[in-house]
């Protein structure tokens, strides 16, 4: 079960640290993602830190300003969100998913099994 935390009121330029825990387990061995949903839009892809690799990837829309990052516990995924934009106002969930041979990388809702029930986060202008 994934736990998200850390969203809040904030504004323009503004940073915040959104956690997501990983109750009963680690988060050893997985995949592990953020997304976000504005009100009226999809579910979109920020950012995924890769396990077998170490590696982060992001979308354009957050790069350089957003940073996905694990503890040294293994059972806490953060996002460091940066320099905030109203544009950034959403329910940012944590997504997670067994390392597994992928062909492509995982930066779509479907490709996850595990989900936090979001935090959210209101950018004010």
């Amino acid at each position: 079960q994934l736990q998200a935390s850390g969203g809040g009121l904030v504004q323009t330029g503004d940073s915040l640290r959104l956690s997501c825990v990983a109750s009963g387990r680690t988060v050893l061995h997985y995949d592990m993602a953020w997304f976000r949903q504005a009100p009226g839009k999809e579910r979109e892809f920020v950012g995924v830190s890769m396990w077998t690799s170490g590696r982060t990837y992001y979308a354009n829309s957050v790069k350089g300003r957003f940073t996905v990052s694990r503890d040294s516990a293994k059972t806490t995924v953060f996002l460091e969100t940066n320099s905030l934009k109203p544009e950034d106002t959403a329910v940012y969930y944590c997504a997670a998913d067994r390392v597994r041979s992928r062909l492509v990388l995982p930066l779509t809702a479907g490709e996850y099994d595990y989900w936090g029930q979001g935090t959210e986060v209101t950018v004010s202008s």
